[in-house]
């Protein structure tokens, strides 16, 4: 994990628990779709989140929004296998 945009996260939000509760919460969001204010790259979640709140795109207000639905898995079927020495 990058460590440079922590340190600016903590001058924008020094209360540690509140800066990892809005991290995870911005960070679960955009794993399940929600649109980044900055370029995604390669980046994970977890770090755009950070870059985020570090640039000041996102705040405490994170906290009262809905969370967003799982994504749906599509079912997968298996069928039996045959072994040609039964």
């Amino acid at each position: 994990m990058t460590r440079y945009p922590l340190e600016d996260c903590l001058q924008r939000i020094p209360n540690h628990f509140s800066l990892c509760a809005i991290a995870s919460k911005r960070a679960r969001q955009l794993a399940r779709g929600a649109p980044s204010e900055i370029p995604v790259g390669t980046h994970k979640s977890t770090v755009l989140s950070l870059m985020e709140i570090s640039r000041g795109l996102v705040g405490v207000g994170v906290l009262d929004e809905n969370d967003l639905p799982l994504a749906e898995r599509s079912a997968v079927e298996f069928s039996p296998l045959e072994f040609p020495y039964d």
